[in-house]
């Protein structure tokens, strides 16, 4: 079972919401669409689920050209973030919807609404309305209604953004648990890297309605075709500087250099741009190859387990990400370490040079 899209597009007016995208998603794992806000990623998943066309290109599902078909012929849940249930249904009611509309009997229906209620944890809850619910189990019940569907094609549009810190940490740990033997493609939606790093699967990082790599989301991470695709998984931002590589060093200031590493000692001199993510830029020295990064704290946001701390240094803004508390007050002039062998580098066009 695939979806599958063909150079598909879309535009509104005079602006291209969608730029042509390929991608194929397979059942098996969570698909995510990362990106910011406005990056397309509830464009993508309304044109995967029939409720809007596309202006060009073709949508396949399970080897079937549905690029016309709509979203009432076509076997799909959505789940939003705004979670939407029907406020004069019982929580039992709501979950059933689908499945009366399907046509199935009552013994059907009332075997899989308690499976999939246990399944959420709301079995106690069936007999209320919405309104007697907390936001997290009426985004329980919303979930639950798109499970007890077995749709083929599973669409969770930012699910877990209007929750609690505590529940969210609970349904990332139990949704790749719920689709792990579903013979269906879910694809999740997520402004939130760690998030989609905490579910593995394959990642589509989005920009300006352009998919700028798609595959198996550690390697996005570790590899990143490009700056741009580095930048949207990366959260605190990823450090980027102008270098320039003289002989076998690479020159930050002049005294800030290193020797580049063996793949790179033979590239060409010149300009070229590193990235290093927050957590391999520490206030503490953790090995004598750590490159010192000298600069101006900004802002330091302490918490009992970690430390951000954002400073400039040589021009650019800087962010530092710790495990432990690490107490520096604004304006403070502070030396930070840099893990160099962890350092990206970037040619001309922004393209990842691999060393």
């Amino acid at each position: 079972m695939s979806l599958e899209l063909k150079q598909v597009t879309k535009i509104i007016g005079a602006d291209t919401h969608i730029y042509p995208t390929s991608l194929t998603l397979q059942r098996g794992g969570i698909n995510i669409l990362l990106g910011t806000t406005l990056a397309g990623k509830t464009t993508l998943m309304q044109l995967m689920a029939g409720l809007e066309r596309p202006t060009a290109g073709e949508i396949w599902f399970d080897g079937k050209n549905v690029t016309g078909t709509p979203v009432q012929q076509r076997n799909v849940s959505m789940v939003y973030q705004q979670f939407i249930n029907y406020p004069n249904f019982t929580v039992f009611d709501n979950i059933a919807s689908p499945l009366r509309v399907a046509g199935l009997d009552g013994t059907e229906i009332n075997k899989r609404v308690k499976q999939v209620a246990e399944l959420l944890k709301i079995s106690t809850m069936l007999e209320r309305r919405p309104s007697e619910l907390s936001g997290g189990q009426q985004q329980r019940t919303a979930m639950a209604r798109a499970l007890v569907k077995d749709s083929d094609l599973i669409l969770l549009d930012e699910p877990l953004a209007n929750l609690d810190f505590k529940l969210r940490e609970e349904l990332r740990e139990e949704l790749p648990r719920l689709f792990a033997e579903r013979n269906c493609i879910v694809v999740y939606a997520t402004t939130e890297p760690a998030e989609a790093l905490q579910f593995a699967g394959h990642t589509a990082a989005l920009h300006e309605g352009r998919v700028t790599q798609f595959g198996p989301t550690g390697d996005i991470y570790r590899r990143p075709i490009d700056l741009t695709s580095a930048r949207v998984l990366s959260e605190p931002p990823i450090n980027i500087a102008k270098v320039i590589k003289r002989g076998t060093q690479f020159v930050l200031t002049d005294n800030v250099k290193w020797r580049a590493p063996k793949g790179l000692s033979k590239l060409a001199d010149g300009d070229y741009t590193i990235g290093i993510r927050p957590h391999h830029v520490s206030p503490a020295k953790s090995s004598s190859k750590n490159l010192p990064i000298e600069g101006t704290v900004q802002v330091a946001e302490l918490s009992g387990s970690e430390s951000i701390i954002h400073f400039n240094a040589y021009g650019n803004a800087w962010v530092s990400l710790s495990h432990g508390v690490h107490p520096f007050m604004a304006g403070e002039q502070a030396t930070l370490y840099a893990d160099i062998d962890r350092c990206l580098y970037f040619d001309a066009d922004k393209r990842l040079i691999v060393n």
